[in-house]
């Protein structure tokens, strides 16, 4: 095969070829191969092939065999030129391809960025060298001088070494000090937030409630000690404070205490035991944890969790807002208690000196913790009268009673326009009640519910009014499993308590007030319990049940929020009706 291709390489003309100048990017080495070693025909060698291919044309009597043979030469030269052009197609798509990557890679777009960065970094360190080599040609030590002759210029030379050995070990020395005093922006961390989990918030609740376990047991035992639990220990450490309070030991010895704390926290650390306690404590209960809870279990911890939060959130705030209300003069009287004893105390350290006024302050330190503060915790009305800071705490007011006391006086002075309106359309000024509310003598309250007075709507006496717990009384729904009908067997309402009743509005505007509306007797009640209307909810619950002979089955008053405080109050009241009625009735 390749002998007939050298034979019939240049037979033909030369346009049936592909020009290679034309061709796209003929650095192909199948094509180089035979384009460079083969050289160039001459145009006598040219004319004298094509004489050689016409002669044997001319010549009709050469026979068929020479002329098929032409023609299979010819045939295997279009197919190798064939083969030629697609092989540089290809090459020319792949070069087109290989560009397309390198544009959309940016791979020179990178490599020009990474020899800036390569420059920047060789200039900062030629600058870092410069500054080096100012700071150590600048120190005062180095000294110029002239040569004036050889040993001269030794010594200058050994002085230039040791100058600098000394430089260079005070920079490594002090060198990171200096560097700590380069002043940089500060850099601002955000914290990521945990997402909510009822697992981590039980854990952080019983975290802080280990926290708060160190502080709250101080407090104890700081409240044992004032009250006198153990009359020993409060004894001789009465007799011991006053004695160091009266030589001016006082803080040396709080000092000792100090230091006395640390170092049995260092003995129980090295595992010594060592309990000392005024109070016992008491040891809690440790539930081991559950892995496989239930939904309802799962949803009863969490709301368990969140109560406690809500009520230490709810004390923490409390604090604070008295403490604003107090330097917010929100309370005038309180405030200028506390801004008279600022004063006395400040004249105080104005004239008297250091040591007495420190002597006066641990003497009625020792005095009011140990006496005054007993007397003061046996005997409450003493404290209601005379306790000054007892009686600035508790009369400070939170936001929340300032905004509840805000709402009471619109209300009275809203109700006042009303009895003034009244009165007028009447044409009188006489103080009476609007209609629909009774009033009580002896407070000037008005108690009254949506449908008219109190005593009106239940058909009761005029002394039965709602307790003060329950003015505006507490919303429910009462389910009575005796009826069948379903429009019987629920109604929504308000539950009121009296001295000697239990009564529930209804709501229902479909028919008359009085007929749907329930009144119980506390006395007639055989039984009353906090029920759980649906077992299938979570918690306790929020109903009360409350059996009468009347009913076959206990009445429910379910869909309380407020379960537990009318609980509570219902309770109460009843516990004291029958202890009354059996006083007067023993045999009853």
């Amino acid at each position: 095969m390749l002998k007939r291709l050298d034979r019939i390489r240049f037979r033909g003309r030369r346009d049936d070829f592909l020009d290679l100048a034309e061709s796209p990017n003929t650095s192909d080495t199948e094509c180089s191969e035979e384009v460079v070693i083969k050289p160039r025909t001459s145009v006598r060698e040219t004319e004298e092939v094509r004489e050689a291919e016409v002669e044997p044309q001319g010549d009709v009597q050469a026979g068929p065999g020479s002329f098929s043979a032409a023609l299979d030469d010819r045939t295997d030269l279009n197919e190798v030129k064939g083969h030629l052009e697609i092989a540089l197609l290809e090459k020319h798509y792949l070069q087109e391809e290989l560009r397309k990557l390198k544009e959309e890679s940016n791979v020179d777009s990178l490599k020009q960025e990474l020899e800036k960065e390569r420059c920047r970094r060789i200039e900062l360190e030629q600058k870092i060298n410069d500054a080096l080599r100012s700071r150590l040609e600048d120190s005062p030590s180095q000294t110029p001088k002239a040569p004036s002759a050889p040993s001269a210029a030794g010594s200058d030379k050994q002085k230039e070494t040791l100058v600098d050995t000394l430089l260079k070990w005070l920079y490594d020395r002090f060198g990171v000090y200096i560097e700590d005093f380069r002043f940089q922006p500060e850099e601002m961390t955000v914290e990521t937030e945990e997402p909510l989990s009822a697992k981590r918030l039980t854990e952080n609740m019983r975290r802080l409630k280990r926290g708060f376990r160190p502080v709250t047991n101080f407090m104890r035992n700081l409240s044992a000690l004032s009250s006198w639990y153990s009359i020993y220990t409060s004894a001789i450490a009465f007799i011991v404070y006053m004695y160091v309070a009266w030589n001016g030991w006082v803080i040396p010895m709080f000092l000792f205490l100090a230091i006395l704390r640390l170092s049995l926290n260092y003995l129980i650390a090295k595992g010594w035991r060592i309990q000392w306690s005024i109070v016992p404590e008491v040891s809690e209960p440790m539930e081991p944890p559950k892995e496989d809870l239930t939904v309802s279990e799962k949803f009863q911890l969490v709301l368990d969790v969140a109560q406690k939060a809500q009520n230490l959130f709810g004390r923490m705030a409390n604090i604070l807002e008295k403490i604003k209300n107090l330097f917010m003069w929100v309370q005038p009287e309180l405030t200028q208690k506390l801004y008279v004893g600022l004063w006395l105390a400040f004249i105080s350290s104005c004239l008297l000196p250091y040591k007495l006024l420190g002597f006066i302050i641990g003497v009625y330190a020792g005095i009011k913790f140990f006496i005054i503060d007993f007397i003061f915790k046996s005997c409450p009305k003493l404290r209601q009268r005379y306790d000054t800071p007892f009686i600035i705490w508790t009369n400070l007011p939170t936001d929340l009673q300032l905004k509840e006391r805000s709402n009471t006086m619109l209300g009275r002075r809203l109700s006042e326009c009303e009895q003034v309106i009244a009165a007028g359309g009447r044409g009188s000024l006489t103080a009476a009640a609007p209609v629909g509310v009774s009033r009580d003598e002896d407070g000037g309250r008005y108690y009254s519910t949506k449908r008219g007075a109190f005593h009106e709507v239940f058909n009761l006496p005029e002394s039965e009014r709602p307790l003060t717990v329950c003015e505006t009384g507490w919303r429910c729904c009462l389910i009575n499993r005796d009826r069948k009908t379903p429009t019987d067997y629920i109604r929504n309402g308000v539950l009121y308590v009296t001295e000697n009743y239990l009564c529930f509005e209804s709501s229902s505007s479909r028919s008359g007030s009085s007929k749907r509306n329930k009144v119980i007797k506390l006395l007639e009640i055989t039984d009353i319990q906090k029920y759980k209307v649906l077992s299938v909810l979570p918690g306790s619950g929020m109903g009360i049940s409350i059996a009468t002979p009347s009913t076959q089955k206990p009445m429910v008053f379910g869909a309380m929020m407020h379960r537990d405080e009318a609980f509570e109050a219902i309770y109460t009241q009843y516990m004291k009706i029958v202890t009354m009625a059996t006083a007067i009735n023993p045999e009853t």
